[in-house]
């Protein structure tokens, strides 16, 4: 009687072990595809294959208004920061949080070499990216970090520091090319 019991008891707690690993896959393959659709609706508002009376993204979330002023807020990946990097020679503008949809940088479908490292000399990014049709480089880094930038552009540079914390800023227009 008492194996019976326990075994019993034993096929339970496995049963539910089970469960639980299936929930937590679900759980984490639901929250991979929301970053992935909060990542291709950014893509697409920056690149303006889609438009709306506005649209913009703070350290927390995207935030639009469609064309008919119904507004909608989608929470951003909690490991992940979104920041846009507009370089520039002559012209810019002050901007706190990035607009996807009013925010214009001065240099549209350029290349430019782009070198991000951590604090901890760990390379983050080091590639040739191509600004937008907005003329701004968008960026997906983590969360709650200091980053040290170098853009080159036809041999102007610019070096600069940024950080990917809560209350910063997720539009960076300061960064000119000399």
């Amino acid at each position: 009687m008492k194996l019976k019991m326990l075994i019993s008891t034993i096929f339970v707690v496995v049963l539910l072990v089970g469960c639980s690993e299936e929930n937590k896959i679900e759980v984490n393959s639901s929250i991979k595809k929301e970053t992935r659709e909060i990542k291709e609706l950014v893509e697409d508002y920056s690149a303006r294959t889609i438009t709306a009376k506005s649209a913009s993204i703070t350290s927390k979330q995207l935030l639009v208004t469609d064309n008919n002023g119904n507004e909608q807020a989608y929470e951003l990946p909690k490991d992940e920061f979104f920041v846009s990097i507009a370089p520039y020679i002559n012209e810019t503008h002050p901007c706190e949080n990035h607009s996807l949809t009013g925010c214009q940088g001065e240099m549209v479908s350029e290349q430019f070499d782009v070198y991000i490292e951590d604090t901890e000399g760990n390379v983050l990014v080091d590639d040739t990216l191509k600004t937008e049709a907005n003329g701004f480089i968008d960026l997906w880094l983590p969360r709650q970090q200091s980053f040290q930038i170098k853009i080159e552009h036809q041999g102007k540079t610019v070096e600069s520091e940024f950080s990917t914390f809560e209350n910063d800023g997720t539009c960076i227009t300061t960064m000119q090319l000399i």
